[in-house]
């Protein structure tokens, strides 16, 4: 066991002793360290004014993504790299390659959001040197600009691109040395405490098994997409909390079923999904902006219980299970069985998800939608899932779930029942759609009423007709436009 926090922050390591449980990495840079160029606008995750760089090992290597560093707790970046605006160069010691795109292309005006584009621009062209103007828009899902508008910004990153220079870039070239450097950090238990608060960061699973079993109330923080709100915006008290994103990475296909670790990321998770799953893979990008699903894991959105969580109703509707394990005791079960009212899961004290199960279901029929405010980045309104089995024009099986409607996650079993049994015909959809507004009474609040709610999930039916029926109907953008 070690008392202290160790991480690099661009070229220098950094050692603390004094860490609380809600300190967040943005308030360290720009308060102990002076980093300033890394901003704080929404303090949720939301508009990438604090996007940062934050590399870490993988079995795939040391890779970097890009996050928020508003919601990121300064804990979870033990053993890992920080990379800052600050940071950026060329080889030459001058502009780095997108910052002088953005220069040229004149991709800033009033320069509040602009380093973190840079970041986040930066993040991608390390990893996708021909990214094409729909990979730069998806990269810039979570960073917001109000006043230069977003064509000159996406010029400057194909510019960027063309002009290449990832070899030389000093990430690339100091790989190595920080890979090291990062290697020596990690190995023990981390326990850290300021100002009454406690921060616990596991060696390994079976360390963190132990730490549950003797603190079962403790904060389990894994993305902290969501926890880091409670924070920021509802000043909770999360001491003790226990720091698990660097723990159960686990990913493999087992005959027609992935299996995830629960600190898989949306991000690691996803070329999984679109190979495995691709009629998820539109919908699996929706899931946040890059940052938050470079940060959220599978495991966490379903422990944590939300009604609107975004992977459950998919996860329900393909027949996902999970397992829990308190101790060296494990327990599989379904995954619709775990949530049983709103703000409570068969989930025990000191119990945690470990892993979680996702039939492929090759040869049905599925969709997952999600209906928010705007298109990207959003909270949900009404999410749901969809998955048919149909057997010689017949509808053999039928799973549907939907996500805020009920206090939970739940599937539209009169819905189900409508559609069972019938031919695979626009009238049976039409009937499914009529009866799924004795499945749920839902809520009126902010994001939704409840007759929009009902209106909608009505429509999700007809709108899983026409895609299946005329596979060649252009119902999503990127699919119209050719992308």
């Amino acid at each position: 066991m070690t008392p202290a926090l160790r991480f690099m922050l661009n070229d220098q390591a950094v050692e603390l002793t004094a860490v609380g449980a809600s300190d967040t990495l943005l308030d360290f840079l720009r308060i102990n360290r002076r980093l300033t160029g890394t901003k704080e606008g929404c303090a949720e995750g939301d508009c990438g004014a604090c996007t940062v760089l934050v590399g870490r090992l993988t079995d795939d290597g040391l890779i970097y993504e890009p996050v928020n560093a508003c919601i990121r707790f300064l804990a979870s970046c033990h053993g890992c790299h920080v990379v800052t605006i600050e940071h950026l160069r060329g080889p030459d010691g001058g502009l780095h390659p997108i910052q002088a795109a953005m220069v040229e292309h004149h991709g800033s005006q009033c320069g509040f959001c602009t380093p973190g584009i840079v970041i986040a621009l930066y993040g991608l062209w390390m990893t996708n040197p021909g990214a094409t103007a729909t990979d730069i828009e998806v990269a810039l899902q979570g960073n917001i600009c109000r006043c230069t508008g977003y064509e000159p910004i996406i010029k400057a990153a194909l510019a960027a691109g063309r002009a290449g220079g990832q070899a030389s870039d000093a990430l690339a070239v100091e790989r190595e040395l920080v890979t090291a450097k990062l290697r020596d950090m990690r190995g023990e238990r981390v326990e850290l405490s300021k100002g009454g608060e406690r921060a616990i960061i596991p060696a390994d699973v079976d360390d963190l098994a132990a730490v549950l079993e003797a603190e079962p109330k403790a904060t389990i923080i894994a993305g902290a997409t969501d926890v880091g709100l409670w924070v920021t915006k509802f000043m909770r008290d999360i001491s003790p909390a226990v720091f698990i994103g660097h723990l159960m990475k686990s990913k493999r296909v087992e005959s027609e079923e992935i299996r995830l670790g629960a600190g898989v990321t949306y991000s690691e998770a996803a070329p999984l999904i679109r190979q495995h799953i691709p009629a998820a893979h539109d919908y699996w990008l929706r899931i946040g902006g890059w940052q938050v699903r470079n940060m959220g894991t599978i495991g966490a959105n379903i422990a944590n219980g939300s009604p609107i969580g975004d992977t459950p109703p998919l996860l329900i509707a393909l027949g996902a299970r999970i397992v829990l394990r308190k101790g060296a005791a494990r327990r599989e079960l379904p995954l619709e069985d775990f949530f049983i009212e709103y703000g409570r899961q068969d989930r025990a004290p000191g119990e945690f998800v470990e892993e979680v199960i996702i039939p492929t279901r090759p040869q049905a029929k599925i969709a997952a939608y999600k209906i928010s405010k705007r298109r990207d980045s959003d909270i949900t309104a009404v999410a749901a899932g969809f998955c048919l089995t149909v057997e010689s024009g017949t509808i053999t099986d039928a799973r549907i779930c939907f996500g805020g409607m009920a206090g939970t996650p739940k599937r539209a079993a009169g819905a189900e029942a409508a559609l069972t049994g019938q031919p695979f015909a626009r009238e049976a959809f039409e009937a499914a759609a009529r009866a799924v507004a004795d499945d749920f009474q839902p809520l009126s609040d902010w994001r939704a009423s409840a007759d929009y709610r009902r209106t909608v999930a009505a429509n999700l039916f007809r709108r899983f007709w026409l895609e299946q029926s005329e596979p060649g109907l252009p119902v999503r953008l990127h699919e119209a436009v050719g992308a």
